[in-house]
């Protein structure tokens, strides 16, 4: 039975004090899922989980005989073929990323079109525009790029989260394109087009383009989550990695990636202000006020989007988890830290077809808490609906995102959360176990990168 109203909003004056959980239980007597009282997803830019895991021991990972990749692949009208390769390179040039090249870098399931993909790229002109999918960056760049991959000298910190706790190797992005229909479905499990913007019921499922370049108005009318947490007064923010782009910078988060204020719901909940700067994220686990969910978004330069340095975005990445494990929250954390899209980058696992959208090409995904299993990889088939999943499970009492009983209907075609084959991820995590130390890393590791771009 769902609690009243004067209950819940008496619950969440406790929860703001950190004395019961989402559940109304004392902190110290919650079970199972519900002792994760704080989520925090991280996400990152364009790699293939072959390119950044793909000779990580034990996972599902790049093919090979006698420690030769099996996998050789050409473009149109050239008689070479290209293995995947160790690249060493700090910054990498990317391949197209749009709906057009995963059709075509998936080629019907044999996942042989990536450097035919990126062929057709350097023949573009105005490649290097990380707003169009179509492009890669650096385009000029030989087009067998898209085979290389990273070894654990080049990232160790991120291996390193691998080893001490779970790498998911079958986690796909949610809808086969580019990054902003991802970010859509992080925070909202659909992507869509709305011909009334104050509609919900106006919105098709669709791949946004003519928004990209937005920043002012708020196009996206169908339901996300927050709508349910804000209904369930959980506590939620969405933190921007040096503050929303302005026009004409460089700095900040690109809107393509900072989708969150434009969904309408957002505005009509009045919760526009939950979406901050970084720096607010850094202040809140200092003094153990993080909000029930975090969403944290990156600026170019952290983001480790081609041809951001690999480098700078694992340096990026560790000081924000190293920070919520010195905080006083870490005991109730999980952390989800994962890609947005595959980057055009080679990756030899068939994503499954869920629906007209999904999923896309696999993605790297970790997942970093004190009840995370340790050592563990993760095979279940995942996408970001599984990170809605778990925060609908802890919080929302297993609310969906629903039309049918979500109370803000939409037209999705499915309830994501719910498709058969997405996999749980309270499997990566051991609830019966003693909360772990923290496990605090070195914010600028020494790796085997080098300053050179991809030049293969």
């Amino acid at each position: 039975m769902r609690r009243q109203p004067d209950v819940i909003v008496a619950a969440a004056a406790l929860m703001a004090l950190g004395v019961v959980d989402a559940f109304g239980q004392a902190a110290s007597d919650a079970e199972g899922i519900h002792k994760i009282r704080h989520v925090v997803i991280i996400m990152q830019e364009n790699r293939s989980f072959d390119h950044y895991f793909g000779t990580f021991p034990g996972a599902d990972g790049i093919p090979m005989q006698n420690g030769t990749p099996t996998a050789c692949l050409s473009a149109p009208g050239s008689s070479a073929c290209f293995r995947p390769y160790p690249d060493h390179s700090d910054r990498n040039g990317g391949a197209p990323h749009s709906a057009d090249a995963a059709k075509q870098d998936i080629d019907a399931g044999k996942m042989d079109g990536f450097v035919a993909a990126a062929a057709a790229a350097v023949q573009l002109k105005g490649c290097g525009n990380s707003t169009d999918p179509n492009c890669g960056e650096d385009g000029g760049l030989s087009p067998q790029r898209v085979m290389a991959y990273h070894v654990e000298s080049d990232i160790p910190n991120y291996w390193a989260y691998a080893r001490a706790f779970v790498l998911q190797d079958h986690m796909f992005e949610p809808v086969a394109s580019w990054s902003l229909p991802s970010h859509l479905y992080m925070v909202s499990a659909w992507s869509a087009e709305c011909s009334d913007q104050d509609e919900a019921q106006s919105c098709r499922s669709d791949l946004p383009r003519k928004h990209a370049e937005s920043k002012l108005d708020t196009p996206f009318a169908w339901t996300d989550l927050t709508w349910l947490l804000n209904r369930h007064h959980v506590s939620w923010a969405y933190y921007l990695d040096g503050g929303p782009q302005e026009p004409g910078k460089a700095n900040g988060v690109p809107p393509i990636w900072n989708v969150l204020p434009r969904f309408t719901d957002v505005h009509q909940d009045q919760q526009v202000g939950n979406v901050r700067p970084l720096d607010s994220f850094l202040a809140a686990v200092q003094a153990g006020t993080l909000p029930a969910v975090s969403w944290i978004a990156p600026n170019k330069r952290d983001s480790e989007h081609p041809a951001a340095r690999v480098s700078v975005g694992q340096s990026y990445v560790t000081r924000l988890i190293n920070a919520i494990m010195k905080g006083p929250e870490w005991n109730s954390t999980a952390i989800f830290l994962s890609w947005d899209d595959w980057g055009g980058f080679y990756d030899h696992v068939q994503p499954p077809q869920v629906d007209e959208l999904g999923y896309g090409i696999r993605v790297p995904a970790l997942v970093i808490s004190p009840y995370a299993k340790k050592g563990f990889v993760d095979r279940q088939i995942l996408s970001f609906d599984s990170y809605l999943k778990f925060i609908e499970d802890d919080f929302l009492e297993g609310e969906r995102l629903d039309p049918k009983t979500d109370g803000r209907p939409d037209p999705r075609p499915s309830v994501r959360e719910a498709t058969p084959i997405l996999g749980d991820l309270r499997e990566d995590f051991d609830f019966s176990q003693e909360p772990r130390a923290p496990f605090l890393l070195p914010e600028h590791p020494h790796t085997t990168l080098t300053s050179s771009k991809s030049i293969h």
